[in-house]
């Protein structure tokens, strides 16, 4: 297994962030989430051309080099191919998941956006997705007019006990976190939750505490009606 991959393999909590233009304080919010317990970390920022997206992914780069932690570019293989990212994430309007590949080749990890059964069906078995976002779980302003699945597709995608990792997405916060976990997911992708954190690293700490203990201890038991533990009490 490549470093990479053991690196999804174990992380819980991605966060998605903009570039923070408007606070300035890029680096060092990056060092404080990253070192608080974010995995994952991806610049979500609409409309940037890719040489202003570029200049700021240098900066996620390199705290994600010394944290150790992955680095995700959202929609496009070529920003991802020239910053040299190890995770692409495409939505469903997105290049196709072979296109990606041809420029990215084997090694760069790509995740898939599902927001329908069919979708997370496609996303578990197809070849060539390392990992899945389910959701949205509720409605939120980072995807304004989308129609929010809820709480019955992390339920779908929990129940398939594929060995794809795969992430609920949408709306999660502190206070919703246990229904998002008591429904069967074991990782998160945030937003809000960190990103309007009076205190982002306590918000990441917290979450990233709270995913991690509560996986242990739900693994001991059937969420799902039924469902049983993997071997090492972590679900996929």
């Amino acid at each position: 297994m490549s470093a990479a991959r053991a690196l999804l393999s174990d992380a819980r909590l991605y966060l998605c962030t903009d570039a923070r233009k408007r606070q300035g304080d890029l680096p060092a919010f990056l060092d404080a989430v990253l070192s608080s317990g974010v995995d994952i970390v991806q610049l979500r920022d609409k409309g940037m051309e890719a040489g202003e997206e570029l200049e700021h992914l240098r900066v996620f780069a390199d705290a994600c080099r010394r944290h150790g932690k992955l680095l995700a570019v959202n929609d496009r293989a070529d920003v991802a191919h020239a910053i040299g990212s190890q995770v692409l994430h495409l939505g469903q309007g997105d290049l196709p998941v072979r296109a990606a590949r041809a420029i990215l080749g084997d090694e760069v990890l790509i995740g898939r956006s599902t927001h329908a059964e069919s979708e997370v069906d496609a996303a578990a078995a197809e070849p060539g997705v390392d990992y899945f976002c389910t959701g949205p779980c509720w409605p939120t302003p980072t995807k304004p007019g989308r129609y929010a699945p809820g709480l019955g597709l992390v339920r779908y995608a929990a129940a398939l006990h594929g060995d794809r990792p795969w992430f609920a997405i949408g709306g999660i916060d502190a206070v919703n976190l246990d229904e998002v976990m008591d429904a069967g997911a074991r990782r998160i992708v945030v937003v809000r939750a960190i990103t309007e954190a009076e205190d982002p690293a306590a918000a990441t700490a917290d979450l990233a505490e709270r995913i991690r203990s509560r996986s242990v201890h739900l693994s001991t038991e059937c969420p799902m009606g039924g469902q049983e533990s993997d071997k090492t009490g972590i679900f996929p």
